[in-house]
């Protein structure tokens, strides 16, 4: 008997598969005061909430054949990677393209709050999907180049394996957007510690997965 059975994913020959990890809830904003400031861009520790995240992420990864980790210039990447990093015994590489969007004249805290007020300007950002409306901010067009630029640099060292790549919520959200070209802010607002996947296979970009939170603490 001749039999077709249903197609199952494998990833193309010579691609990378990458786990955008997002890292873990970051400490919280005081209002007056800013985060300590990584070239001009915000560099809070994790939240007590973050670290549980991260050993969380460790426990659920730690048996994947996975054979890099990569982290940002951040330190709440460095945090979040460490449990996995040391149940694999693999030393993170820093992928300086990968960090957060830059908020300008809002970053090391000030975004949140406004956020939290409505600011216009952020009202605006959020309707026409453009971090350019915040101010002194890079624009979406230049966060989603260089993410796609580190991304790519990644794909292309580590063809046929998998990869830990812990991000931003706002570099997934550009990752994602450029992968299904979809609106910029489709996919803004993965939840901390969440896993999303993407499979890259030359300048392809395959999304497989988004927002698994399966492993987090409820």
């Amino acid at each position: 008997m001749i039999e077709a059975r249903q197609h199952r994913f494998r990833p193309p020959k010579g691609a990378a598969d990458l786990l955008l990890i997002r890292h873990g809830e970051t400490q919280a904003a005081v209002r007056g005061e800013s985060f300590p400031l990584v070239e001009g861009q915000g560099d809070p520790a994790l939240h007590p909430d973050g670290e549980v995240q991260a050993i969380a992420v460790g426990h659920r990864l730690k048996t994947e054949p996975i054979q890099a980790i990569y982290v940002t210039t951040m330190q709440r990447t460095h945090q979040t990677a460490a449990p996995l990093s040391a149940h694999l015994g693999l030393e993170p590489r820093v992928e300086r393209d990968l960090r957060e969007v830059f908020l300008g004249d809002w970053d090391g805290g000030e975004y949140r709050f406004r956020v939290m007020d409505k600011d216009p300007a952020f009202m605006r950002a959020k309707e026409r999907q453009e971090w350019g409306e915040v101010p002194g901010a890079e624009t979406t067009a230049e966060l989603q180049a260089r993410v796609k630029a580190g991304l790519l640099r990644i794909a292309h060292a580590h063809p046929d394996e998998l990869v830990a790549v812990v991000v931003h919520g706002g570099v997934i959200g550009a990752a994602l957007a450029v992968a299904t070209g979809s609106p910029a802010f489709a996919f803004h607002g993965a939840e901390n510690g969440s896993v999303s996947r993407l499979v890259i296979q030359g300048d392809q970009m395959i999304l497989r997965g988004f927002n698994d939170v399966s492993h987090l603490p409820a």
